[in-house]
């Protein structure tokens, strides 16, 4: 898929593409602790990021608590530039099922620099979204709007992702 964004300086640009390939524990609903792995591939624009191949896993552990779920990422990002400088970038989801196809969730994304010398608070990216998600037969569309709680942040990041499940 590819990336769009908008802003002051260079207006509307791509900045790249993504291949995402997900892995879960099948019928996942249907359990409490839920569990799987997503492999990100992408190829950069310079302007976006100064490496112009780079790759995420993020496993994902998760509780199903019927309207409520709790999903936690511990994802490992890289630049093919060897195991000490993997950077870990987690995020946290906890989320109100409304309905089998209605959500609201409160997400926060974060980077930490390099595992193996985390960056000063002063330098760490937090980022704080409300996200709306709504599932159909043909489209899930995920919605929101996130906050920087930090300098490091971006002010103001909206997120849309589309995608359509192939079963």
């Amino acid at each position: 898929m590819p990336l769009y964004s908008i802003s002051k300086s260079r207006g509307g640009s791509l900045n790249g593409f993504k291949l995402r390939t997900l892995f879960v524990r099948p019928h996942a609903d249907d359990h409490t602790f839920v569990y799987g792995v997503n492999f990100e591939f992408s190829y950069n624009a310079r302007y976006w990021d100064p490496k112009r191949s780079t790759a995420e896993i993020r496993p994902i552990v998760g509780l199903h608590l019927h309207t409520a779920d709790i999903i936690f990422n511990p994802i490992l990002d890289t630049s093919y530039d060897g195991f000490k400088n993997l950077d870990f970038a987690p995020s946290t989801r906890i989320a109100y099922n409304i309905s089998s196809k209605l959500a609201v969730a409160a997400e926060e994304y974060a980077d930490y620099g390099p595992v193996h010398q985390v960056f000063p608070a002063s330098e760490q990216s937090h980022q704080m979204f409300a996200v709306v998600d709504h599932s159909s037969k043909f489209l899930d569309v995920e919605f929101g709007v996130g906050f920087g709680l930090t300098g490091a942040s971006d002010k103001v990041t909206l997120k849309l992702i589309l995608s359509r499940d192939l079963n």
